[in-house]
């Protein structure tokens, strides 16, 4: 059997969105699957000798995964990474994309410094959501900036903003700030389309919404904002973190198992 690809070992760094949150499966390390499992899953296929680790934490801003996760990639030898982070400081008060995006391209230069091939995520498109909608532009600006410098540093772009498949709602997870099983699998075809890997993910087509009145959805959104939003914003004002005390739910890199 030819091999499927050239990598032999594939790290993972980031926040919630790289963890799998909002993609629960008892059976994998932390509780949760998500796209980076899934794209492993498919990697690991071939060749007989693959290894994989997942280093990311949820709530994680940009320079904790710089200062968390970074080095503790590159000692791991990987020759594929995947690096997501500036999302949790794009959605703070005064989150400069311009700044975001400096730090990006430095953790970019030292994780593509190893000859690993570099994987980058440029952002949802966030119009579509009620609440986050006023933060488009900035992560329209720093999409931009992200573009520029995978061409400078000769990376690969997911690019989820061009994705509109996942603004539909059913994509997300009851919170509305993770991804649901269905759209880490879409987020997964979308790595492995663009790292030209063959596979057998097919296209998932989700549940038809159900009908409901406005007054229902109003409802609907009462809840999520007691539930979620609002616990949300409390631990942005006392500067927590959901990922407070805890660790990565791969650090090693070793053959995938689900």
């Amino acid at each position: 059997m030819s091999e499927l690809h050239p990598w032999r070992r594939y790290v993972a760094i980031g926040d919630s969105f790289t963890e799998g949150v909002g993609d629960p499966e008892p059976s994998s390390p932390g509780g949760h699957r998500g796209w980076s499992d899934r794209v492993a899953e498919v990697l690991a296929a071939s060749p007989d000798d693959f290894a994989y680790a997942n280093l990311a934490i949820r709530g994680r801003l940009l320079q904790q995964i710089i200062d968390e996760q970074v080095e503790q990639a590159v000692a791991l030898k990987p020759d594929l990474v995947s690096a997501n982070g500036g999302g949790n400081d794009i959605l703070r008060p005064g989150g400069d994309p311009d700044d975001i995006a400096a730090r990006f391209e430095g953790m970019v230069e030292r994780l593509g410094s190893t000859g690993a091939t570099v994987v980058i995520f440029a952002g949802m498109d966030v119009g579509w959501a009620p609440v986050f909608s006023r933060l488009r532009g900035r992560v329209a600006v720093l999409n931009e900036h992200l573009r520029a410098i995978a061409a400078r540093h000769d990376c690969v772009v997911v690019d989820l903003w061009a994705m509109r498949e996942l603004q539909d709602t059913r994509m997300w997870d009851v919170d509305r700030l993770h991804l649901a099983p269905l759209g880490h699998h879409t987020v997964a075809r979308a790595m492995l389309a663009a790292l030209h890997v063959e596979n057998e993910l097919e296209p998932r087509q989700p549940d038809a919404l159900p009908v409901g009145t406005w007054r229902q959805a109003r409802a609907e959104d009462l809840v999520w904002a007691r539930e979620y939003f609002v616990p949300w914003v409390l631990r942005r004002v006392r500067n927590q973190s959901s990922g407070d005390g805890r660790t990565a739910k791969r650090p090693e890199a070793g053959p995938y198992a689900s």
